[in-house]
């Protein structure tokens, strides 16, 4: 005799990699703006090393970043900088605050209006200075 079993439920499609779970892009866009942050130090000290070395050198390479692109990535910096920090705080208050994992949705929403609002106002004040002589 055989039995006839019913088919396995269909398995919900995944949108992306991370299951479009809030947390897990935040995870990685904190992995990401770390790595981004830690590139940016590395050159950082390199280029303000040249001053020791030759401080016609440093001129020149300080003369470079004054250019559109430049100013465009600063601000790419200033975006990075921001969200790092405040999802570091989200993340410490998760850890360490014993009703944070409760709470952590909600703060997760709360640094991204905080993060958007504080990044246009610095992007707007770079693009004031990008487009008038000071």
């Amino acid at each position: 005799m055989t039995t006839i079993e019913a088919p396995a439920p269909a398995q919900p499609k995944r949108k992306t990699l991370y299951r479009g779970d809030p947390g897990m892009w935040s995870w990685a866009l904190h992995r990401i703006t770390g790595v981004t942050l830690f590139f940016f130090l590395f050159v950082h000290v390199l280029d303000t090393a040249l001053v020791r070395v030759s401080p016609d050198v440093y001129d020149q390479t300080i003369a470079t970043y004054k250019n559109p692109l430049v100013a465009l990535m600063e601000m790419g910096l200033v975006v990075c900088v921001l969200f790092h920090a405040l999802n570091g705080v989200r993340v410490i208050l998760v850890d360490f605050w014993s009703q944070g994992p409760r709470f952590q949705k909600q703060m997760l929403w709360t640094v991204l209006a905080i993060w958007i609002l504080i990044s246009a106002a610095g992007i707007g004040r770079q693009f004031f200075y990008l487009f008038t002589e000071h």
